[in-house]
């Protein structure tokens, strides 16, 4: 096994401008097996959101740190690849407590984690510049203590939380220098965008694609590093399965994909995650 200091390396060589790091994110043990089964897959991300509603919980720390925690072990014990967990706003506002909970989530094998500057706040919608700068630093520290270069995803939420480019982009050069890896830049809406955090972001920049985004392939010629997806790729899982029960419910053929069977190499992988479920229940 590698350890978590060699993913955590590995995570972060493979966010490179121009070639992006594509993660199809996941919610549980099962949907990161099957989408690392899926050839040229290299890393897995999960996504606070699908992982809380899959849970029957609110996104935006609607789960605890513990609840959290047991969900993204459950994750980066399922796969041998590098693991980035969204670790949300990291559930906590105390310094010392952030830096407990980040050597936990290291610990557990993480390799990377979003890192979000959103309060959940209405009146107040971002940390303080200065406040969030320092939260990163300390998501650092307790990487550097723990030995792990820990990929940060530093979330900059300004542009779709009211604030202007100006603001966006000096946070995002502010949690670069405070020890960010990454700057995950939400309403990157068009290729004008794109191109503005590009040019004005000193470092990597990832964005979260969906159906009506720039394109893949013009996302990688304008110079992004890493793309993911967020919840969208629940909401695909579920159209699928509402689309497949309303095929079953009217008496249609049966959908090829009800065997089960992605792939002998999915199902190997997947038989003794099952058989470690039925134990339990036992």
């Amino acid at each position: 096994m590698t350890s978590t200091a060699d993913k955590a390396a590995l995570l972060d060589s493979l966010h490179v401008p121009g070639t992006p790091l594509i993660l199809t994110n996941v919610w549980d043990a099962l949907s990161a097996r099957a989408v690392a089964g899926a050839p040229g897959v290299k890393a897995i991300a999960s996504a606070s959101h699908s992982v809380s509603n899959t849970r029957g919980f609110e996104d935006g720390e609607g789960m605890n740190f513990d609840q959290a925690l047991a969900a993204a072990t459950s994750i980066i014990d399922a796969v041998d690849l590098p693991v980035t967990i969204d670790f949300e706003r990291g559930y906590t506002r105390n310094l010392a407590k952030l830096r407990d909970s980040t050597t936990r989530l290291i610990a557990a094998g993480a390799a990377g984690i979003n890192f979000e500057d959103s309060t959940g706040i209405e009146k107040t919608p971002l940390f303080l510049l200065d406040e969030q700068v320092e939260r990163i630093r300390t998501v650092r520290g307790a990487a550097e203590a723990a030995g792990v270069p820990l990929v940060i995803n530093a979330r900059v939420d300004a542009l779709v939380r009211g604030s202007d480019w100006d603001d966006a982009l000096e946070r995002a050069n502010a949690y670069l220098e405070a020890g960010a890896s990454v700057i995950f830049m939400l309403g990157l809406g068009d290729e004008a965008a794109v191109e503005k955090a590009v040019a004005g972001v000193n470092g990597r920049v990832s964005t979260i694609s969906g159906p009506n985004s720039v394109p893949l392939t013009r996302l990688a010629e304008l110079g992004i590093s890493r793309v993911s997806f967020g919840p969208y790729t629940l909401g695909l899982a579920l159209a699928h399965l509402q689309a497949a029960a309303a095929q079953l419910t009217a008496l249609g053929d049966y959908p090829q994909e009800l065997g089960f069977e992605y792939s002998l190499e999915a199902a190997r992988r997947m038989t003794p995650l099952v058989q470690e479920e039925h134990h339990e229940e036992v």
